[in-house]
This record gives C-alpha cells, sequence and structure tokens, in this order.
C-alpha cells in the first residue's frame, strides 16, 4: 500500500506541473497585467517601473521558472493589488471551500444512495418513475440558477433561512442554517447522476447468482440488498465519486459567488476580475493539490470496499 501511495504522489507531480504551466501560459495571453491594473491614462514610466518590481519585464519562461522555483518552496508569490502574500490569502478560505465541498459530497450521497437503490428494488412501479423524473429535473438545473431560486424562495419569500455569508461552526444552529442553501446548490445536482448510476448498478447486480443465493438461504430483504448488492454496487459510484470531484471544486467558484461564500471560488473571481496574476494562479495549484488528493482518496477506498481489490 505504501509503495503504491509513492508511486502515485510521484506520478502527479507531472500532473501538477502541467496544470501551473497551462495556467500560466493562458494569463499572459490575456494581456499585460500591470497595464490593466493602472490602466491608461497613468504614464509608461511609471508602469515599467512596477512592471520591473514584480518581475513581469523578464520573458515568460523566465518568469514561470522563477515562480514554479519560489513554489516548490511553499511561496505562490504576492498579489499585484494588495501586496499580500498569496498563501497567507488562500490558507484561511481552504477551509471553508473544503467544507463546502464535503458537505455537498455527503447530501449527494444521502440523497442518491436511497433512491437509487429503492428505485432498482421497485423498478417499473411509480416510486422508480418519479425518481428517474426527479433525477432528470436536478441534472438539467444549472448551478448558478438553482442558488437563485433557493435564494428567492427561502431567503426572499419565506425569510426562513440567510442568503449569503458564513456564519459560526457548523454544529451549531446559525452557523447550520448560514450553510443548507449553498450545501443543498451544490449537492443536490449531481445527486441526479448518483440516482440513475445507483439504479442502474443496483438492477445489474440484483440479477446475480449470489443474489438469489442469499434470498434462499433466509437472508431478510434489507441484509440482501444493503449487505451484498449494495456493497458491490459501490464500485461504479466510488469511480464517478472521482470523476465528478473536480466538478464539485468548480462548482464551488459558482455557488461561493452567488452565496458571498468566503473561500477560494470566490476570491479566484475577485482575482480574474482585477487580472491579479499571482492569486489566480495560487488558487488553481491549490485546487488542483486538492482535486488529485481526493482522486488518490477515492482509489485507496476501492480496497476498503471491495477486498478483493490490493495494491501491490
Amino acid at each position: 500500500m505504501t509503495r503504491y501511495v509513492l508511486h502515485r504522489l510521484l506520478a502527479l507531480i507531472p500532473v501538477v506541473i502541467g496544470v501551473t504551466l497551462v495556467v500560466f501560459s493562458l494569463l499572459h495571453l490575456t494581456g499585460d497585467p500591470v497595464r490593466l491594473l493602472f490602466g491608461l491614462t497613468v504614464p509608461e514610466e511609471i508602469v515599467q517601473q512596477r512592471r520591473e518590481e514584480l518581475g513581469f519585464d523578464r520573458p515568460v519562461a523566465v518568469q514561470y521558472l522563477r515562480w514554479l522555483g519560489r513554489a516548490v518552496r511553499g511561496d505562490l508569490g504576492m498579489s499585484i493589488t494588495t501586496g499580500d502574500h498569496v498563501v497567507a490569502m488562500i490558507r484561511p478560505r481552504i477551509g471553508a471551500t473544503l467544507e463546502l465541498t464535503v458537505l455537498a459530497l455527503l447530501v449527494t450521497l444521502a440523497v442518491s444512495l436511497p433512491a437509487g437503490v429503492i428505485s432498482a428494488v421497485r423498478r417499473n412501479t411509480a416510486v422508480d418513475n418519479l425518481s428517474r423524473v426527479a433525477a432528470l429535473f436536478w441534472v438539467s438545473m444549472p448551478t448558478f440558477w438553482l442558488g437563485l431560486l433557493f435564494i428567492m424562495v427561502f431567503g426572499v419569500w419565506l425569510g426562513v433561512l440567510p442568503i449569503s455569508g458564513r456564519a459560526g461552526d457548523v454544529w451549531t444552529l446559525e452557523g447550520l442554517r448560514s450553510r443548507v442553501l449553498p450545501v443543498l446548490t451544490l449537492g443536490l445536482p449531481p445527486a441526479a447522476l448518483f440516482t440513475r448510476l445507483t439504479r442502474s448498478s443496483m438492477l445489474e447486480i440484483i440479477g446475480e447468482e449470489y443474489i438469489r443465493t442469499a434470498r434462499s438461504k433466509g437472508l431478510a430483504e434489507r441484509v440482501v440488498v444493503v449487505r451484498h448488492a449494495l456493497r458491490n454496487a459501490l464500485i461504479p459510484i466510488l469511480t464517478l465519486i472521482g470523476l465528478r470531484l473536480p466538478w464539485l471544486f468548480g462548482g464551488a467558484v459558482i455557488t461561493e459567488t452567488v452565496f458571498a461564500w468566503p473561500g477560494m471560488g470566490r476570491l479566484l473571481v475577485d482575482a480574474v476580475m482585477k487580472r491579479d496574476y499571482p492569486v489566480v494562479q495560487g488558487i488553481v495549484v491549490a485546487m488542483a493539490l486538492l482535486v488529485v488528493a481526493s482522486s488518490l482518496l477515492v482509489d485507496l477506498l476501492y480496497a476498503v470496499v471491495d477486498p478483493r481489490i490490493r495494491y501491490e
């Protein structure tokens, strides 16, 4: 197991470097960040002086290598607009983004697994048809529109939930209320896809010979469905989790903007609007590391779900 983890970590190094190289190149294709920051009215002498201070007067390749060398040591540079260290700006926001993403994933699984299992067990019934229609509705709902809809219904019309911010700890009543809308906004759309996958996986497993054998032994239907069928159906679900985690992090950018959530997504949008290249680059690196770490965790969970899987 240790050897496998080390091998995967080493394989992820070129992935992260590739992501930073692509983002760095694309950002510099958008124009001169210093000129965009100062505008057209500021004299060129002042702009050039600031350009030299920030190192933007050098070739792009040299800039990237210098940035990469500092990034390896944990220095992601300084913000163009505020002068603060990028790491100091990102550090307090990582927890908020992780919290939102993890809670949304829990909501996704809490909704999709029971719905998919019930839909498969009661195939072609009214419950199954209702589940499929609901899944089609949620998967067709854009994240930003769903967030605005929740704000209008629960925040404006009913006035029962706050529509912005992150108040208190998650285990407090006020903290829980402030998290309901953004978590549901991020977690419900992927629940539709997970429901459909769970249903199809369960239908395939239920027809297997060992399921009929378990029933013939007199085991309770709940035991047969949960312990034997669902556990074997979790492998494709785990695979989908690994594939959808980048989508969750990307969706967090929109959700954090809609609900003024103090996470990396909202900071990224502000940095893009201000052409703050070092902040954008740092946030992309942080999100890339979160994605590859979560993908590795999903790979390791395969062995937990299916004992036949061993990592040599």
